[in-house]
Order: structure tokens, then sequence, then C-alpha cells
């Protein structure tokens, strides 16, 4: 049985000409460059557009990959910087999670839900409702974090931030979500209290 080529091995592969070798890096990482895409766009079509460009532009710089990080941490340095080059093209609001006005939209989007919704949506579903109200960049820790399970020095590589900054932040989001969460599930909250 044929081993499973690494992501390096792939690179080297593509580099040498065999280019149809990068769909196998794509459908490697498609999945995880999508919901990090979504997390900073908000909404599928952008989220799809943003991880196309990623791919695109990973394809056009793989000469350039040093290999002195694992190759996920530099895609997802790109699809940082490439939603960041998005979203400022849109000039999407990216206001302070303490502003009020925030709160008020948030508030007013669940109220919207009532409490047969709330008992029919599992937790993950709550959860990803709270990353996605979140503000980029702490959506991005997040997600890198956890779902991509990155640590805080691939994380910083991918963010361009010392690894202290990004322990920070990541607490700082951690905290961010907690509240998100609590209003999200005030209900649930209370009962598990």
């Amino acid at each position: 049985m044929k081993q499973e080529l690494t992501d390096l091995e792939l690179i080297q592969n593509v580099l040498t000409g065999e280019t149809g070798q990068y769909a196998l890096l794509v459908k490697r990482h498609q999945r995880f460059v999508f919901t990090l895409a979504l997390r900073f766009a908000k909404n599928r079509e952008d989220a799809e557009e943003i991880a196309q460009d990623c791919f695109v532009k990973a394809y056009k710089a793989l000469g350039s990959f040093k290999q002195t990080a694992k190759f996920s941490t530099w895609l997802y340095t790109i699809t940082y910087t490439t939603a960041m080059t998005f979203l400022r093209k849109k000039r999407l609001d990216t206001s302070s999670i303490s502003d009020e006005e925030t709160f008020l939209q948030l508030e007013n989007h669940t109220s919207a839900f009532n409490a047969n919704v709330y008992e029919q949506q599992n937790s993950h579903a709550f959860l990803n409702e709270a990353i996605k109200d979140l503000l980029p960049d702490d959506a991005a820790i997040i997600t890198l974090f956890y779902s991509g399970e990155q640590s805080l020095e691939e994380i910083g590589t991918a963010l361009n931030m010392a690894p202290n900054t990004v322990k920070v932040k990541l607490h700082r989001a951690r905290q961010r979500l907690k509240e998100k969460l609590q209003y999200l599930l005030k209900d649930e909250v209370k009962e598990l209290l």
C-alpha cells in the first residue's frame, strides 16, 4: 500500500513540474482555509472567493516557501493577509467589542430567535454563531488554535505576531467568546449554574 505523500513531498513534486500534485495540497487544506476565510468574511460567497485567492497566491509563491515552518502555517498566513486585504476593500465595520452598537446589533439579532430554536440547535452551532460574531482577528486566533491545532508560535508566524502577543490575544478572544456564549445562551447558562 502506498503511503500518502507529505506536504513537503507534494511541494517538491509541484516545483519539479508535476503541477497536478497541487490539487492534492488544495484538497488537504481547503476545508480549513475556507473555515478561516469564513471567520473573516462572515458569508459563504466572500469566503469562497478569499479561499480561492489564497490557493492561487500560494501556487504562484510556492517557490518562495522556505520550509522553516509547516506548509499549513505558511498557507494560513496567506489566508490571513488575503482576508485582511479583502475586508479593507469591502470597508467592513470592525468596531470594538465593547461598542454599545455592537451589543445592540447582537441583541436584535438574537432576539429574533425563540426558545424552541435554542432547544433545537446543538452546542456546536452556538459556538460557531458566537465565533462568527467576534472580530475577525479574534475569530482567526480561536479558529487557528482550536480547529487548526496550531501552536502559539505557528499562529504568531501566520499572523505576523510574537507568540506572547498571540497568547494575550488568545486569552482576550476566549473572554470575548465566553461573553458572546453567555449572551447567546443566557437561559441555558442560568440552568447550568
